[in-house]
């Protein structure tokens, strides 16, 4: 069956069309800067990719297009071969704790979480919408960023503010990258032939969480009630002291709005080197002895470290593996070694022959990069929330 994934931002529309279930990538695509003079889209394609400059006005002309390139790429032969839509949902508040299909209450509850998530919910819905309208005999389904999450126990999601707040306004860690986690997870326990896993997923890109499993759930997780909690990121502050909020905007002169975006937008490797929100840029840096990039690299190395050593004491030292992925975690062969040297302390070591050998670009992509001697093994494994979505997606529909 042909299950197509969907992410739908303000301005944007990324897709895979995936053959399921043996998960093979027919096609993807990325539209950009929708309803911008200068949009575009790219379609990726046996290896291929190609770009084409074009206006697209709104969300509803950009799945036309889309329609259009599978049909023209022979991907399908006709609109009844699409057997189910997959689509990111952001924030599912405490409501879905799984996947779900998507029908008119669902639509109105994502709306009545929009608060929760305002800029990207209804970017979301602005994606299911124009797959509903354009392929309304296909089944759309909602796979929900803060679904794994759920399983977290009260004493690790509630925050040390009057429960009040949490009974009247859903002040919370919700946790997000919960389709990565969850990939992972599924993964790994494939991996070790076991259901009750023990792991510290290090989902590290340019946004970055970290998070426990116990027993096969989220157990904790660094993202909170916004993805800013946690690790420092490529432009997200992490965890601040909340009181540096109103002296800042009393010294600068800002509005809450402005430093609202600056923890987001302006802060992390880019706040702290001044010059780069991406760590390739921070490693050519630190290679020319930068010193605010190697000190911003310093600062994600030691904040990525305190939270596996966090979680390691939470499952009592009863971890199965730690897990490297995404984008950074993958492919950045002398951060991994920095973060790993730094757990010597846990009787954890580092294979450097292995580790220099897995990145996208080599020809290993994943495997253990820990030592023989290691207490606990760490692997290497690429993420692919595009493929949880499609397994979703198709799961529920053979419901």
């Amino acid at each position: 069956m042909k299950i197509l994934a969907v992410n739908a931002g303000s301005s944007s529309l990324k897709f895979t069309l995936f053959e399921m279930p043996a998960g093979l990538e027919l096609i993807g695509g990325y539209f950009e800067k929708i309803g911008l003079d200068d949009s575009f889209y790219s379609i990726k394609m046996n290896g291929e990719k190609n770009k084409f400059v074009k206006k697209v006005d709104n969300h509803k002309e950009a799945v036309d297009i889309l329609i259009e390139e599978l049909l023209k790429n022979k991907v399908i032969a006709s609109l009844e071969d699409i057997d189910g839509v997959g689509h990111r949902i952001v924030h599912g508040g405490e409501k879905y704790a799984e996947s779900i299909l998507i029908t008119d209450d669902v639509i109105k509850t994502i709306e009545e979480l929009i608060p929760l998530a305002p800029l990207h919910n209804p970017a979301n819905l602005i994606g299911v919408k124009a797959f509903k309208e354009a392929l309304p005999n296909t089944s759309n389904v909602g796979i929900f960023d803060t679904a794994f999450h759920q399983s977290i126990p009260k004493e690790n999601y509630l925050y040390g503010v009057p429960y009040e707040w949490y009974e009247n306004y859903g002040v919370r860690k919700y946790g997000f990258h919960g389709t990565s986690h969850k990939f992972i997870t599924q993964t790994m326990q494939e991996k070790l032939g076991k259901k009750d896993v023990n792991l510290i997923i290090c989902h590290i890109g340019s946004g970055g969480s970290l998070c426990a499993v116990k027993n096969g759930e989220s157990y904790d997780t660094t993202m909170g009630f916004t993805p800013n909690a946690g690790i420092m990121m490529g432009t997200r502050s992490g965890d601040i002291d909340y009181s540096l909020i109103p002296y800042v905007m009393e010294k600068a002169n800002l509005t809450l709005k402005d430093v609202d975006n600056i923890l987001n937008k302006k802060s992390g490797l880019l706040g702290i080197s001044s010059l780069y929100s991406d760590h390739r840029d921070i490693e050519e840096a630190m290679a020319k002895n930068d010193e605010k990039a190697i000190l911003a690299n310093e600062m994600y190395v030691n904040k990525i470290v305190s939270f596996i050593a966090r979680y390691y004491v939470l499952l009592d030292g009863n971890v199965d593996a730690i897990v490297f992925t995404a984008g950074l975690g993958e492919n950045a062969i002398n951060f991994r070694a920095e973060v790993m040297h730094k757990l010597r302390s846990l009787d954890i070591t580092l294979n450097e022959e292995m580790n220099n050998n897995i990145a996208s670009y080599r020809e290993k992509h994943e495997g253990i990069i820990s030592g023989d001697d290691s207490k606990v093994k760490v692997y290497v494994v690429p993420t692919n929330e595009e493929l949880m979505i499609a397994t979703d997606t198709m799961n529920i529909i053979n419901k």
